[in-house]
C-alpha cells in the first residue's frame, strides 16, 4: 500500500528563493569555522567545555604569559585529517603554522596561530543536495570546491558592561581548537549556501569532529557576497561575518544579494566592507570597511616545528613514527557519510530522492526508519517513509514538539505501519494512533485499535448497507449527480465517512457508491 507523497512544510533553510533579475548574477563563497571536539585546547591543556565560569579554562599559555610555549594537540590534528579525507581533500605531508598579527583586547598575545601559507589540506570538494519543498520539484545536486582546510586557535570573548562603560575579557575561549574551511566562490544564492552548511554539519557530526552546536558558537559561517551583470567582471564583494544558524545563512545571503542589486540599480556603489547579520531587523549592518587592506604581517611560528603526517604507506624515521598521524589508518576509520546513506536509501529501499534527503537531514527520523525496517523486512519502505515524513512530522509540528524530546519508540511506529499495510486501519485512524503515541499513551497501537473500536470496516455487506442508507437519505444529492453534477459525489462519500466515524475502507466505499449510482442513472 503506497500513500501519495505529499511533502510537508519542512525546509532546509526556511526561506523561499526569489530569483535575481535576469541580467544580474550573484557569486557567494563561504568560510566556515568549526570548533574541533576535544577535551583540551589546540596548544594547551586547558578545558574546552561550554558554559564554564568566566576565565576558568585558561592556561598560562592562553593568557600569553612570557616564557610559555605551545604544545600541539594530537587529537585536533587527527580530527582535521579525518575531516579533510571525508571532504576529498589532498592532505599535505608537511604543513606549517604561522603567526597572524593583529591587535584586539581578547587576543593577549597580539597574534593568532593559524596555517596561512601551507595548510593541513587543500583542493577538496563538497557535493550536496539543494531541495526546498514547494519551491523545487525535486532535489538538484550542487558541488562546491574547497580551497583549504587549516587548523587555528580561537580568540577570547569581550563582555560589555554598558552601565559601567567598560569591557571585560573572558579568555576561556582563547585557544579553542578550530578548523577553518575556505570554500571557493561557486555558489549562487542563499538556498545553496544554507544547503552546503547543512551537509557540512551532517558530515562533521557523522565524523564526531565537531558538535556543530551553532547556538554555542561551535560552528560559525562567514559569507562573501558579490553581484555583477552577465558577461562583466566580478563585482565588489562584502563579507557577512559570524552567521549563527542555517536559517540565518539563507536569509543573510539573500538579503545581501538583494541589497547590492538595489544599490547598483539606484546608481550607488557597493563598497568592500565587513557586515554583520542582525537577526532582529533581519538585515545586514556595516561593521568596518576594507578600503585599506590590513597587514597581518604573517610570519612562521618559531615555537612549532613543521607538522608532518604519514601518507600512503610512507615510512617515517623510527624515533618519530609513533608521534606521526597516519593518514591511511584514519582513512580506514571513515564512517558511512551522508551522501552514501542517501544512495543506500534510494538503491536498497527504493524511496525517492526527496524522501532520502529529508531522512538524512533528520538523524532521529533516519534512526526510526532503520528501526522500523530492521525489525520486520516485510514492511513497505515507501509507506514507512511517508508515515514518518508526512504524518509524524506534521503531528509533531502541530504539537510544537521535536523528535529529540519525544519518547516514543520505533517499535510503536512500526506497528502503525503494519496495521496500515494490512488494511486493519485506514490513514485517518493511523493519524489518530500517531497522535496517541506522541501524547505518551503507553498502550500499543493494536491495543488502542481494539479498545477504541478503530478497526477498519472492510465487510462489503456492511459498507453496502451504509451506502444504501446515505443514498436514501440524500435524494437531492443523488438527483444532482444523475443530472451531471459529479462533484456532489464527494459529499456522498463524506457522509459515509461521517456515519462510519472514518473507519470505512474508502476505496471500497467509492466503488460501491459508484455502482449504486450508476444503476440509478441507468434505471
Amino acid at each position: 500500500m503506497h500513500l501519495p507523497l505529499r511533502l510537508p512544510h519542512y525546509s532546509l533553510v526556511g526561506v523561499a528563493s526569489v530569483p535575481l533579475m535576469s541580467h544580474w548574477k550573484a557569486v557567494v563563497g563561504l568560510e566556515v569555522h568549526a570548533q574541533i571536539t576535544s577535551t583540551s585546547k589546540l596548544f594547551s591543556g586547558a578545558g574546552t567545555e561550554f558554559g564554564a565560569p568566566v576565565n576558568t579554562n585558561v592556561s598560562l599559555f592562553d593568557a600569553a604569559i612570557p616564557g610559555t610555549l605551545p604544545v600541539l594537540n594530537r587529537r585536533c590534528v587527527e580530527a582535521g585529517v579525518l575531516t579533510a579525507l571525508a571532504l576529498s581533500c589532498r592532505v599535505n605531508p608537511v604543513s606549517v603554522f604561522d603567526r597572524k598579527h593583529y591587535f584586539y583586547a581578547d587576543l593577549p598575545a597580539g597574534y593568532q596561530i593559524t596555517q596561512h601559507r601551507l595548510p593541513l589540506a587543500q583542493e577538496g570538494e563538497l557535493e550536496f543536495h539543494v531541495f526546498i519543498p514547494d519551491v523545487h520539484h525535486k532535489p538538484y545536486i550542487k558541488k562546491s570546491c574547497i580551497k583549504q582546510l587549516q587548523l587555528e586557535q580561537d580568540s577570547g570573548k569581550l563582555l560589555h558592561d554598558e552601565e559601567a562603560c567598560r569591557s571585560l575579557v573572558d579568555l576561556s575561549r582563547a585557544g579553542i581548537p578550530l578548523m577553518e574551511l575556505v570554500f571557493e566562490p561557486d555558489l549562487e544564492d542563499g538556498e545553496e549556501a544554507a544547503a552546503l552548511v547543512k551537509e557540512l554539519i551532517l558530515i562533521l557530526q557523522c565524523l564526531g569532529t565537531c558538535s556543530c552546536k551553532m547556538e554555542e558558537g561551535a560552528l560559525r559561517v562567514d559569507a562573501n557576497v558579490s553581484v555583477h551583470r552577465e558577461g562583466e567582471p566580478l563585482g565588489v564583494r562584502s563579507e557577512v561575518k559570524n552567521i549563527g544558524s542555517i536559517r540565518a545563512v539563507a536569509h543573510a545571503v539573500k538579503y545581501e544579494i538583494d541589497r547590492q542589486v538595489r544599490t547598483l540599480e539606484s546608481g550607488g556603489v557597493v563598497v568592500n566592507e565587513t557586515r554583520a547579520w542582525d537577526t532582529d531587523s533581519r538585515q545586514t549592518v556595516p561593521m568596518r570597511d576594507k578600503e585599506e587592506k590590513q597587514d597581518y604581517r604573517y610570519m612562521p611560528e618559531p615555537n612549532l616545528p613543521p607538522l608532518r603526517v604519514l601518507l600512503n604507506g610512507q615510512h617515517a624515521i623510527p624515533d618519530i613514527k609513533k608521534d606521526c598521524v597516519n593518514v591511511d589508518c584514519l582513512r580506514r576509520k571513515l564512517p558511512e557519510l551522508p551522501r552514501e546513506t542517501r544512495e543506500k536509501l534510494i538503491n536498497q529501499y527504493g524511496i525517492s530522492a526527496e524522501s532520502a534527503v529529508i531522512l538524512v537531514n533528520e538523524n532521529n527520523l533516519l534512526k526510526h526508519f532503520y528501526g522500523i525496517m530492521g525489525e520486520k523486512k516485510s514492511r513497505d519502505p515507501k509507506l514507512s517513509t511517508n508515515i514518518l515524513i508526512m504524518e509524524l512530522l506534521t503531528i509533531l509540528n502541530k504539537n510544537k514538539l521535536s523528535l529529540e524530546t519525544s519518547p516514543f519508540s520505533s517499535y510503536s511506529l512500526g506497528e502503525v505501519v503494519d496495521l496500515l499495510q494490512s488494511k486493519k486501519v485506514n490513514l485517518v485512524t493511523a493519524r489518530k494512533l500517531l497522535q496517541e503515541i506522541v501524547s505518551g499513551n503507553p498502550q500499543s497501537p493494536s491495543e488502542m485499535v481494539e479498545k477504541y473500536g478503530w478497526a477498519q470496516i472492510t465487510d462489503s455487506s456492511e459498507i453496502e448497507d451504509v451506502c444504501t442508507a446515505v443514498i436514501e437519505q440524500n435524494p437531492r444529492l443523488v438527483e444532482q449527480f444523475c443530472a451531471g453534477k459529479t462533484k456532489v459525489f464527494n459529499s456522498l462519500v463524506g457522509k459515509v465517512a461521517k456515519i462510519t466515524e472514518n473507519r470505512a475502507n474508502m476505496a471500497l466505499v467509492v466503488k460501491v457508491l459508484r455502482d449504486k449510482l450508476s444503476k440509478i442513472q441507468n434505471s
